[in-house]
């Protein structure tokens, strides 16, 4: 495997080839449980071969990503404490990062979760050095920082009082509730800072989200997420994401989603439609020919020419969202088509990239703006 050796108690920054920097006091502590995560052992974690969801912790050598340059995403940099996310979402664009660690990217991304044991740390190192400017950086853009392991390893805390510590600006998109543990956290940064969160919901099917989604939060679990973020005074937006063709698209379940949505105190909402990228798109379709086959026509037929539907669906789609945010209160003041938001200099994230991939189209590109 080629992150074998990560798991030796080595740390071998990357991103910056400097040491003299004292890391935090504590590196990182298990809190309580181990979040249906066992503990594959020393021995190699294989690619698969089934079995439970396992936690292999590693020593990673730089936490500070860099997104391509020819990303179209309005941020440049990326933290992911985690790799592979217990909430087995089947539609997950980063599936295919686990093929770069001889995993592959269906059970395997579910099961075997790769833990950067040391990210807090090497955070810590890498905002010191006085070659990083300060720049926003993004979190939850491969996979979820609040994902169940998050309850176990607990490296969030550290890794927001790190950005908070040095007034650097930074945003968080997830659908786990763990975000709330840390409310505290988020409101000492977001007084030195600039600070985006969202949270995603792409409609509230419950009978889509425990096929779709199976380890996440219930929708409106998620939307209370976004409620008590504003009742803390801290503008949460909702990524309603993904809507997925024929089973969350119609108008009916769009004026549904964005009226929760907008009861829930969001600052605003971003409509993404599902893409189908490689390794997420076998998974999906392996999925939809078992729980709706009938389907399987009508996507072959959207998705023939890539990874996105054609742009006159995706209009059709994003002029439901758009209608229905008017309808109640989602739009900026004083304008007919575009949602409302609040300027942030820390971009949220974006569901085409995980360190690395482009998006497409307008409404994939203005997240937490």
């Amino acid at each position: 495997m080629r992150w074998e050796s990560l798991r030796d108690q080595h740390d071998e920054p990357a991103l910056f080839e400097r040491t003299d920097v004292a890391p935090a006091p504590s590196a990182w502590a298990r809190g309580t449980g181990r979040a249906g995560l066992a503990d594959p052992g020393p021995e190699p974690v294989l690619g698969g071969d089934g079995g439970d969801a396992v936690a292999v912790e590693i020593r990673a050598r730089s936490v500070i990503n860099r997104v391509p340059g020819e990303a179209a995403v309005p941020f440049r940099w990326t933290v992911n404490p985690y790799r592979g996310c217990s909430h087995a979402c089947v539609y997950c664009f980063a599936r295919r990062t686990h093929e770069y660690l001889d995993l592959d990217s269906g059970h395997d991304f579910d099961s075997k979760i790769m833990v950067k044991v040391n990210a807090g740390e090497l955070l810590r190192r890498e905002l010191a050095d006085p070659r990083w400017a300060g720049e926003p950086i993004a979190m939850g853009t491969n996979t979820d920082p609040y994902q169940r392991a998050e309850g176990r390893y607990r490296l969030m805390p550290q890794i927001i009082a790190a950005l908070r510590d040095f007034a650097n600006p930074f945003s968080v998109l997830t659908k786990g509730r763990l975000i709330l543990r840390d409310l505290d956290l988020l409101e000492q940064a977001a007084r030195v800072t600039d600070v985006g969160l969202a949270v995603s919901v792409g409609s509230l099917d419950e009978a889509v989200w425990r096929s779709a989604e199976p380890g996440t939060p219930r929708p409106a679990s998620r939307l209370d997420v976004v409620r008590r973020c504003a009742d803390r005074g801290l503008d949460c937006s909702v990524l309603m994401a993904p809507i997925l063709p024929g089973l969350t698209d119609s108008a009916e379940q769009i004026e549904a989603t964005v009226a929760a949505i907008a009861e829930s105190g969001a600052a605003n909402v971003t409509p993404i439609l599902l893409h189908l990228r490689p390794g997420a798109r076998e998974w999906y379709m392996q999925w939809l020919a078992r729980e709706h086959p009938q389907l399987v026509p009508r996507y072959r037929e959207l998705y023939r020419r890539g990874a996105y539907a054609p742009k006159p669906y995706r209009d059709l789609v994003g002029g439901r969202v758009r209608e229905a945010a008017r309808r109640h209160g989602l739009l900026r003041p004083g304008s007919d088509d575009t949602p409302r938001h609040r300027p942030a200099p820390a971009a949220g994230s974006a569901p085409a990239v995980s360190d690395g991939g482009s998006a497409r189209g307008g409404e994939q590109l203005t997240l937490l703006q």
